[in-house]
């Protein structure tokens, strides 16, 4: 295959993936992520692309599948490109490795949260599929993160993800924002999603989620608890490297596991 298979915006397209061609990938909003996934996690690491800051790799898991760690970017607008074109190049499982603040008391700062479904305040998810459309993560990958973290002793949560756009306003942030005022129906959001046994905050796993299920590949998503929001609206930097570091020490051995 010609090197002109290249996809626009990821850089690189099947002919830069070998004969072995991964079908899972791992995929970071944060660049410097994906690179320490791939570099420390993995063996015979390749550089991809870095292309638009998109950084991607081809590497192999501990047991020698090919896997890809991949950058999505900031939100769901930007991952939403992403996704689509690993989809093109053959890729058939994705797990998201984020960080994320809990709205819940119990879950603290250093835990993980795997995400089983997502409630969706997504303006791009609502261009793949309807709002009423679910927001469900794949139920068998889902579960092996379970069994994953489990057997690592990670201590984990797993349910509903309030998924949304913004970081400051979209997650009820005022003190630690430019901007103090918060529109009405967003005032007291907070403790409305708690009520709701909503677990957390994120920006991009209901639109990972409903790409999953239209596109037809799997996605689910485990993310490292870096705030408490119960508490204070910033990050607790003391816990952050575990918090990261155990999200992805259950991605990394889901996927040595998972089937496509």
């Amino acid at each position: 295959m010609a090197k002109d298979d290249r996809l626009y915006h990821i850089g690189f397209g099947k002919a830069d993936l070998g004969l072995r061609m991964p079908e899972i990938a791992m995929l970071s909003g944060d660049p410097n992520r994906a690179s320490l996934i791939a570099r420390g996690y993995l063996t015979d690491v390749k550089v991809l692309s870095e292309n638009r800051g998109l950084h991607s790799y081809l590497g192999l898991l501990p047991n020698g599948r090919p896997i890809l760690s991949a950058t999505s970017g900031m939100g769901a607008p930007s991952l939403s490109i992403v996704v689509n074109e690993l989809v093109q190049i053959g890729i058939k499982a994705i797990i998201r490795i984020g960080t994320t603040g809990s709205i819940q008391e119990y879950i603290k700062a250093g835990s993980i949260v795997i995400s089983h479904a997502a409630l969706c305040r997504q303006g791009a998810a609502n261009d793949i599929a309807p709002e009423e459309y679910p927001a469900v993560a794949d139920p068998l990958l889902t579960v092996d993160l379970v069994h994953a973290a489990r057997e690592l002793t990670v201590p984990y949560h797993m349910g509903i993800t309030a998924s949304v756009d913004t970081f400051y306003e979209g997650q009820e942030r005022s003190a630690s924002s430019a901007n103090p005022y918060l529109l009405r129906r967003i005032q007291g959001m907070t403790e409305e999603y708690r009520r709701l046994n909503v677990l957390n905050y994120e920006m991009e796993c209901a639109t990972l989620f409903k790409m999953g299920s239209v596109y037809g590949f799997a996605a689910a998503c485990v993310c490292g608890v870096i705030a408490e929001r119960a508490e204070a609206e910033t990050v607790v930097y003391e816990q952050k490297e575990a918090a990261v570091t155990n999200a992805i020490r259950v991605a990394v051995l889901s996927a040595s596991r998972y089937q496509p």
